[in-house]
């Protein structure tokens, strides 16, 4: 029986937290042994913010480094960036072609970008489509999300089933996976908002790269609440953080880490779930560093990938291409 596809990105516009690692790469690894997975750096879609010009090229050499560092395996996947497949883009205008005014308007990360900022770039407006094309280039069957990105799942399947209709079938549906735990972490500081790599505190969230002695002292800092018991739920938002946090470290369900802490004060529970993301983040972090050293082989894993996904993405894209009109060669 031939493997489904499996097509996940994340974008390099900070570095990667604990939230990217719960909500998405700690799965990659057993996932790309029961798909066929493609996993991308998502660089075009950073485009959408301001961001430093430096500070871009280093998080894209970073994100590579920590998808290898948490094992993919070149030999498996492919790995690559965005931008070093231009069928993406050209995928994105014909997405943006057959998508209404009006669904894209709904979209909520355009709504919030707007609300709290006039000046936002049509590029944000569209990042959907562009999604859309991402996804849809490689026949993806599935898209391992958290629960916010799931709206862009469900836009790209109506652009995908609208083209289908009109131009004969064309697209793979996808569907979006979100994990049965951590698929949305929230900030340690401030637990009702989710942990964001452009947050505007460091102590509100935890990246990858924070060594040992940083990662326990912001838990230790992390808000809890005055009720003095450990249970997951509505009225215990940073508790039941610390919970789904401690839960996807130790592998382990909510049930199972609520009886671990019985008994157990808040103290407990906030170094107890430091010391289970240090024991999982501080072998990949030596990893990480050693990978990130080598910038040449980083490189060759970007264009060795780059070629096996042009290959399928320029297949698509001719088929496309005539089916919409247009003179292929």
């Amino acid at each position: 029986m031939q493997k489904e596809i499996l097509y996940s990105a994340t974008k390099p516009t900070g570095k990667l937290t604990l939230g990217n690692y719960i909500g998405a790469i700690k799965n990659w690894s057993e996932m790309q042994e029961n798909y066929n997975s493609i996993f991308c750096v998502a660089d075009l879609h950073s485009l959408t913010i301001n961001i430093d010009r430096q500070e871009l090229k280093d998080n894209i050499y970073s994100q590579i480094a920590t998808f290898l560092a948490f094992g993919l395996d070149p030999e498996k996947s492919i790995i690559y960036c965005q931008s070093h497949v231009k069928e993406h883009a050209e995928l994105g205008w014909i997405m943006n072609c057959t998508t209404y005014f009006g669904e894209a308007s709904r979209m909520t990360q355009f709504k919030d970008a707007k609300a709290k900022n006039k000046n936002i770039s049509v590029g944000l407006f569209t990042y959907p489509m562009l999604m859309a094309a991402d996804i849809l280039l490689y026949d993806t069957n599935v898209v391992p999300v958290g629960i916010d990105q799931m709206q862009h799942v469900e836009i790209c399947r109506d652009i995908a089933t609208r083209f289908n209709a009109k131009y004969g079938e064309t697209f793979a549906i996808p569907k979006g996976i979100v994990p049965k735990t951590g698929a949305k972490i929230m900030g340690l500081l401030d637990p009702t908002k989710k942990m964001a790599k452009s947050g505007d505190n460091d102590n509100d969230v935890i990246y990858i790269e924070d060594d040992n002695e940083t990662i326990m002292r912001k838990f230790k800092r992390a808000v809890t609440d005055s009720l003095n018991r450990i249970k997951y739920c509505d009225e215990q938002p940073g508790v039941s953080n610390l919970l789904t946090i401690y839960s996807a470290m130790k592998k382990i369900t909510i049930e199972q880490a609520e009886k671990e802490f019985e008994g157990c004060g808040y103290g407990d529970l906030k170094t107890r779930t430091a010391q289970a993301v240090i024991d999982v983040l501080s072998p990949v972090r030596e990893k990480l560093n050693a990978l990130k050293a080598d910038k040449k082989y980083l490189e060759k894993i970007m264009a060795e990938g780059a070629e096996k996904a042009r290959y399928l993405a320029k297949k698509k894209l001719n088929k496309v291409y005539k089916k919409v009109g247009l003179v292929t060669f």
